[in-house]
């Protein structure tokens, strides 16, 4: 392998050599918007006579080399602007410059919701391959907290909430472990133990200046993804023409918890020189909220009567803060040549407290209907708990990269390398403190009303006085997380070059291409299980509820229990084997390193577009983690263990643009990808208890590796507008799902009857249509001619073939994971004068999100529609007033499984709405 010397010295060498004026016949420029504010990105620049095209970079800049002498007309194209067109003389030998600003009568302006649109719009149409785009301004219209709700507004993107706030991304309906997330085209690892999938509610949208979801690979790109590459870009002060100071100062008011929460972001930009900039943001937001939860499980008849055996009712006080910063260093060595050094940093506190009280019925109903159950404890207990849980989480994601870039029309170079680092990190969290009484011939029933399939609700009869007494309550457990800490670091070293060979009606380039990476992933749980040594009840550290479903009290103080134990540590006793059990199953290391290389072509003309070649992969992991066995009273045995293995993928891909005519375009791709197993399934991890029951990681587990096609029709408007519609098709390999099987066995020496665990499935297929509309509707009479509008609907077909016990073996189709068949989003705008106004409304249909034992156990989520408001002002020159109104409708969260013939609640909760108000004010 090639050393980090040997390629910084060779880095070095190339960059001198490109950092050389062009040769003859080169023409390069920029191009700007009529004030000359801002670099206008995804311009189109053509020479018609010589069938040659380029897009603009980040910083408007474009070239075009090797033509012959002569005079030419250079068209320049901007969604949203006047086509403009200019005749230059190209001489025998040397460079012309040609720069160039649109806008005139129709004017670009730098804010506002028409020029956010005509940005991404000509990102789109610019495009290689099939991919949607939301750029800075975009994102700071609509009532967004994070780049995943930013995200939701595009076609084909589902967005999976926590807390009632968007978490993770699914696209095109498939599980968000398929995608592939990277900040300045750094991979972003995964801060959680679990997974890969990225939560993007770390990152701030206000720290960000672009988001590219590409649906289609070309070989220059990882090949690590199924669903898209979700590709953020931070400012660079090149992408403006003028300096920028911005400042943002908001409050926002949840209706559940009835707090003001502030908000604060500094945007900046400065040429310090004419070829050094300095841009950077930072962005602060507090927000202090409240859920309110149901939950039931272990669903069950019992003489008609269908009734849950376990019912929760949750009330939630959480605290979120988010801070994001960057800072991004550009430095022009040439006109074609840029070194940069970019750097990223967001920290997401979580600190939550949940209320639980808990219903567990140990027999049957006495009495009930189709709509109720009635319970006595003369027939059996009930068991009746009441916990706190008092966690805090912290979260970060950090990069660094150094590089260059190097285009000169004619010869194309980049370097770069990077650093990233995810963690997530408990060292203090009462999870839980818990106090029960166990009902048993009490005079205590309890009817459950279950006419609300959402809400079912309960009353309490008979012996209330006991029900009601926090002294009844006597101590139960108290688990301590003293440490839960993951870890996902990595290095890359990426570096690419081609050469421009100009055809007859065009341009040929070869290009390839190296990259490497090495990553360590790791997760280490510790936790401590305490009894209590004396008496101790509820009525010692009752508390005020905030729950408004119904009443579930007596609760728990909120800090009562982390306070209590501090005050009180030496009387709690620790639980060797609980303990044991807490910290020992679930810790693992691993190691994946990556070398890949490409060789791709690509032939360019004004017209048509054609990009082909293959990328190879090469995968080595090393797994290390233990063998956990105990007999019901003791852990008996820890094995360490541990696995290497390798493997080798080839990645070809196809992609055509074709233009038959200006405003037009044709996309086809098909590509080969795949999607490495989540660490953690692979890691071996292996536990056995006492029943012997046995989980297992699996370090066998193949990738999942699919063949993906996609085709797509656009039409863009005249002015600023575009119409496009798309199919998809994907077959996907090895897909993994999680099984249980009552087969006996024995693995280590250690005998087992019964193995859960993930393997890989059949294949699965997954089809789909995205349609996308947006339109300025400038062409109406005043006052009407500042409407605008933009809707996108999506329908997906994912399905696969699973095995599972409950349904005897046999194979069923599902819908799979995180599969939402329709989504669809709706944006009414209007701006006239200093006046903006928007409805932004968002729907997906249900999804499966987890997979039961059988059809009647799978869990799914229930569909969701939410609409959100904004209003901005501009009271004085670059001073503006806003109000956004967020989950106007109170839009719920429902979860479910399908069981004796109706829905039956997994999982309720609603959040209320957020108001959030503020100013903005640019230097």
């Amino acid at each position: 392998m090639i050393s980090t010397r040997l390629l910084a010295g060779a880095s070095l060498a190339a960059l001198a050599a490109f950092a050389t004026p062009a040769v003859a016949g080169d023409v390069a420029g920029t191009v700007s918007d009529e004030t000359n504010t801002v670099a206008l990105q995804s311009a189109v620049v053509s020479i018609p006579a010589q069938g040659r095209e380029t897009v603009t970079g980040r910083d408007g800049s474009f070239s075009i080399a090797d033509l012959p002498a002569g005079t030419y007309e250079v068209v320049v194209r901007y969604v949203g602007a006047p086509t403009v067109t200019r005749s230059i003389t190209v001489p025998e030998r040397g460079l012309v410059t040609a720069n160039f600003t649109l806008g005139g009568d129709n004017q670009i302006v730098v804010v506002g919701q028409a020029a956010n649109q005509a940005s991404a719009l000509s990102r789109k149409y610019a495009s290689d391959g099939v991919s949607d785009v939301l750029t800075r301004d975009a994102i700071g219209q609509f009532p967004d907290q994070n780049v995943a709700e930013s995200l939701r507004r595009l076609p084909g993107i589902n967005v999976l909430n926590d807390q009632g706030e968007g978490r993770f991304v699914s696209v095109r309906g498939l599980d968000p472990e398929l995608n592939a997330t990277s900040l300045n085209g750094v991979r972003v690892p995964a801060p959680e133990g679990d997974v890969r999938s990225v939560a993007l509610d770390v990152i701030s949208s206000d720290i960000i200046e672009s988001i590219e979801v590409k649906k289609s690979l070309t070989p220059d790109m990882d090949g690590d993804t199924i669903g898209a590459s979700i590709e953020i870009n931070t400012t660079s002060a090149f992408n403006r023409r003028r300096d920028l100071l911005s400042v943002k100062v908001e409050g926002s008011y949840n209706d559940y918890s009835g707090v003001v929460s502030p908000k604060g972001s500094i945007d900046f930009a400065t040429h310090v020189t004419d070829n050094f900039g300095v841009s950077g943001g930072i962005s602060y937001y507090h927000r202090e909220f409240e859920t309110d939860n149901i939950e039931a499980a272990d669903w069950n008849e019992a003489d008609g009567v269908v009734f849950a055996e376990e019912t929760e009712y949750r009330d939630y006080d959480v605290t979120r803060e988010r801070i994001s910063g960057t800072l991004n260093l550009d430095y022009r060595v040439s006109p074609f040549t840029t070194v940069f050094a970019r750097g990223s940093f967001s920290q997401f506190d979580d600190h939550e407290y949940r209320r639980r009280t808990t219903f567990k019925f140990d027999e049957d109903p006495r009495s009930g209907d189709a709509d109720s159950a009635f319970f006595s404890d003369e027939d059996g207990e009930i068991q009746l708990q009441r916990d706190l849980k008092d966690r805090f989480e912290r979260q970060r994601i950090a990069t660094t990269q150094l590089g260059f870039d190097h285009d000169d029309g004619e010869w194309m170079a980049k370097f770069s390398a990077s650093w990233a680092r995810a963690s997530e990190k408990e060292d203090f969290s009462v999870d839980p403190i818990r106090f029960r009484n166990k009902f048993e011939d009490d005079g205590l029933g309890i009817t459950m009303d279950y006419s609300d399939r959402r809400m079912p609700l309960f009353t309490a009869s008979g012996n209330v006085d006991a029900f009601l007494d926090p002294a009844t309550y006597g101590f139960n457990k108290l688990e301590l997380t003293t440490l839960s800490d993951s870890i996902d670091e990595e290095y890359a070293l990426k570096g690419d070059l081609g050469r421009t060979f100009v055809t007859g009606d065009g341009e040929f380039t070869v290009q390839a291409g190296v990259k490497s990476r090495w990553r360590d992933k790791s997760y280490n749980a510790d936790g401590i299980y305490y009894d209590f040594d004396g008496d101790l009840t509820l009525a010692d550290m009752v508390g005020t509820q905030t729950y408004r479903l119904t009443n579930i009290g007596p609760v728990i103080d909120k800090g009562a229990g982390a306070t209590f134990f501090r005050a009180n540590e030496s009387s709690f006793e620790i639980d060797q084997y609980e303990t044991d059990l807490l910290s020992l199953p679930d810790d693992y290391s691993a190691e994946e390193d990556v070398l890949a290389g490409y060789l791709m072509g690509r032939y360019s003309s004004d017209i048509l577009r054609v990009i082909g070649g293959v990328r190879a992969e090469r995968t080595n992991v090393s797994l290390a983690g233990q063998l956990v066995v105990d007999d019901g009273d003791d852990v008996t045995d820890v094995i360490p263990l541990s696995f290497e293995r390798d493997y080798t993928d080839w990645l070809p891909s196809f992609t055509l643009r074709y233009e038959p005519q200006q405003d037009m375009v044709f996309r086809l791709a098909g590509y080969r990808s795949l999607v490495r197993p989540k660490l953690s399934k692979l890691a071996p991890i292996f536990t056995v208890n006492d029943d012997l029951e046995a989980e297992f990681g699996n370090p066998d587990l193949e990738p999942y590796r699919a063949w993906n096609a996609d085709a797509a029709v656009e039409f863009y408007l005249p002015g600023n507008g575009a119409f496009s519609f798309g199919l998809f098709y994907k077959s996907i390999d090895n897909f993994i799902v999680d099984q249980t099987t009552p087969e006996s066995g024995s693995y280590q020496g250690i005998d087992y009857d019964e193995l859960t665990r993930a393997i890989n499935g059949d294949t699965a297929t997954v089809f789909g249509v995205e349609i996308g509309f947006s339109r300025s509707l400038d062409f109406l009479p005043a006052p009407l001619d500042g409407f605008l509008v933009q809707a996108n609907y999506t329908f997906t077909d994912a399905t696969g073939t699973v095995f599972t016990d409950g349904d005897a073996g046999e194979p069923r189709d599902i819908q799979l994971p995180s599969s939402s068949r329709n989504t669809g989003n709706l944006v009414l705008g209007y701006e006239m004068g200093p006046l903006e106004l928007r409805a932004a409304g968002t729907y997906r249909s249900k999804y499966l999100d987890e997979l039961g034992g059988n059809a009647s156990e799978d869990r799914y989520v229930d569909h969701h529609f939410q609409l959100d408001l904004s209003a901005k002002v501009e009271v004085i020159e670059n001073v503006r007033l806003f109000a956004e109104w967020i989950n106007v409708n109170n839009a719920k969260y429902f979860a479910y499984q399908s069981y004796a013939g109706r829905e039956r609640l997994l999982q309720y909760e609603e959040y209320g709405s957020t108001v959030k108000f503020g100013a903005k004010v640019n230097f």
